[in-house]
């Protein structure tokens, strides 16, 4: 009896790891990845939240200070041409944000 209890266990456990296993792989929320598949998805089976974070990086997030995009963009543009504004936001996103660039 104690045998049997304790294979159940198991298997649960085992089921248990598997699937937080599977849901490590989803993408993160407003990867690219994750707005390609939002786009993909009908708008009628998006929640609410799912439209503020695709409206925050899948569309705004070229304009977005210190996104990726953001910071590429900048990078692109010559640096004698940048306000000292967007030089101090790109040291403290693009940079010291990011670690390295």
């Amino acid at each position: 009896m104690l045998r049997r209890h304790h294979h159940k266990l198991i298997t649960a456990a085992t089921i248990a790891a598997g699937l937080t296993l599977l849901s490590g792989c989803a993408d993160k929320p407003g990867s690219k990845e994750w707005c390609e598949q939002m786009s993909a998805k009908s708008k009628g089976e998006w929640t609410g939240d799912e439209a503020k974070i695709y409206a925050a990086h899948c569309v705004f997030e070229s304009t977005t200070i210190g996104s990726e995009a953001w910071c590429d963009k900048l990078k692109a543009t010559p640096k004698g041409e940048w306000t000292t504004q967007e030089v101090a936001d790109y040291a403290k996103h693009c940079l010291v944000g990011r670690g390295t660039d």
